[in-house]
């Protein structure tokens, strides 16, 4: 006798289960990644934080975006818990002792990373991993060290496949430092991604030609600019997470909103009614928005009575929301064409000059906004990268794909702008493949941009299959056979999504030469 199908008939289900229905039939999808999409719909089928009719409007017009956090967040957007505290203090709530060796820190380390939440669910930051480990090397020869940490990478990779997973390495020089750069030169992973803090005063040139030779070879690392960051948060206080994000160590972002600066350059007569009415109202309505996303977070959530705050690897006081923007090319083109003046966004320096007018009035809206729950009071500035459903507009405060200069005058045109965005910001140059044969002219035009001013340099060598998307890192052939069979990584998808809507792949590449010279002199 054969049994009935118990199924319910698709024709009865709602538009909530049917999208339920789709996600867990969807061949492309691994289980964990089915499940991770079901989590999602969930959060988003809970009422929405109560906001004003100004802030549902400004949200409806794509004016404001919350980033797809969820109705009601429950968990911070980037967490970057303190690492050394950890291993040397052990974990109650983890049952385990303090670490005494290499193996058992590099363990502690496995273990932890699946207990630290972000807006992916995978863990953004792994620590400033030199730091961390040296004090457990011993007597490890750099053949162990190096055996080892290709293990541990490998791991990563293959246990945690999202590409806004972060390290961070540097400025100092030693063993753990250069044994990464190589396994990662070596390995091409997109995750994790990858940070090398540089400063001048320590870091030796060989060891950033290192960094640079990386670049060539696989499009990592990040070269971050350590004395800038330094100097907004402290010593040893902060890390790069996620794409480009500088936060405060044993903080985070508890929400990141963004503002589309398109869309408030189209509300505006022109530049003075952009820079002194419309965008200061909805910088307020923006400011509302994330204290009410805030307070969820910190008083409904009841994260912060979690094991990471009761053992002190982060500090409610630390977290901050981060106020960010993009389309500052459009913005600035818009409002040229209102006033009837000819330029563009980039490429000459009447435009160059207000976009960096509109970061500086952006700095100081932020400044004197007080918010519920931040650094100090306040809310941190960045420009926001974009992300893949982004269309006709420009992330963050760079030049527009197709339209980007010779890589010198790039960073002198971008330059005014990295001084004010203290929790991010990246420019991401891409580089022809000639460099390869040149890798000099890479090491001199990081060095250039750094002493420019840039707060990041990033680049992508143009016949890598390795390239970063925003901020995070893809392969273009995991993008061309994605729709036939899905990835096991978790970015693919939306590097897929953004090679369709945003034009990434656009991008002109740049020949960089010998630079000799210092980008300004």
């Amino acid at each position: 006798m054969s049994q009935q199908s118990s199924a319910v008939p698709l024709s009865t289900l709602t538009k909530q289960q049917q999208r339920f229905s789709d996600i867990i039939s969807d061949m492309s999808l691994s289980p964990k990644q089915k499940s991770s999409y079901l989590a999602l719909e969930a959060e988003a089928s809970l009422p929405y934080v109560e906001v004003s009719d100004e802030v549902k409007s400004a949200l409806d017009e794509g004016v404001l975006c919350d980033m797809f956090e969820g109705h009601a967040p429950f968990k911070p957007r980037y967490v970057l818990p303190d690492y050394s505290k950890y291993l040397y203090q052990g974990s109650e709530y983890l049952e385990l002792s303090a670490a005494t060796n290499f193996d058992e820190a590099l363990n502690m380390l496995t273990i932890i990373y699946h207990h630290v939440p972000s807006v992916t669910s995978i863990p953004v930051y792994l620590g400033q991993l030199d730091d961390v480990l040296m004090p457990f090397v011993g007597d490890l020869t750099d053949e162990q060290i190096y055996q080892k940490l290709k293990l541990f990478w490998i791991m990563l990779d293959r246990t945690l496949p999202d590409a806004f997973m972060h390290v961070n390495i540097g400025p100092a020089d030693n063993i753990v430092c250069r044994t990464i750069l190589r396994v990662d030169a070596e390995l091409k992973q997109i995750a994790p991604n990858l940070t090398f803090m540089y400063d001048p005063a320590i870091t030796p040139d060989d060891l950033l030609r290192q960094a640079t030779s990386n670049i060539c070879e696989c499009s990592k690392p990040h070269i971050a600019n350590y004395p800038l960051h330094a100097k907004a948060y402290g010593d040893k206080k902060f890390g790069i997470v996620s794409c480009y994000n500088s936060l405060p160590l044993a903080g985070g972002s508890n929400t990141l909103v963004r503002m589309n600066l398109k869309e408030v350059a189209l509300k505006s007569v022109d530049r003075v009614d952009f820079l002194n009415q419309v965008l200061p109202a909805y910088s307020r309505i923006m400011v509302e928005l994330m204290d009410a996303r805030c307070t969820f977070l910190h008083e409904d959530s009841h994260f912060f009575e979690g094991f990471l705050a009761k053992e002190g690897l982060i500090e409610e006081s630390r977290f901050a929301p981060m106020f960010g923007i993009y389309g500052m090319a459009e913005a600035v083109n818009i409002l040229l064409d209102k006033e009837a003046k000819q330029g563009a966004y980039g490429l000459d320096d009447e435009s160059n000059q207000l976009g960096h007018r509109i970061s500086e009035k952006l700095a100081e809206i932020v400044e004197m906004s007080d918010v519920k729950y931040g650094l100090d009071g306040k809310a941190l500035l960045h420009a926001q990268g974009g992300i893949s459903l982004d269309k006709e507009v420009t992330p963050g405060v760079r030049i527009p794909y197709g339209t980007e200069p010779d890589p010198v005058s790039y960073v002198r045109a971008t330059a005014g702008h990295h001084k004010f965005y203290t929790s991010g910001i990246s420019d991401i140059l891409t580089i022809d493949e000639t460099v390869k044969s040149n890798p000099e002219a890479m090491f001199n035009l990081c060095k250039g941009a750094i002493q420019a001013g840039y707060r990041e340099f990033t680049a992508n060598v143009a016949s890598n299959d390795l390239v970063r998307v925003t901020g995070y890192m893809v392969k273009l052939s995991d993008i061309a056979k994605f729709d036939d069979e899905g990835s096991r990584t978790n970015t693919t998808f939306l590097g897929a999504e953004a090679a369709k809507n945003t034009g990434i792949l656009e991008r002109k590449p740049r020949v960089a030469s010998l630079e000799v010279s210092p980008v300004y002199e």
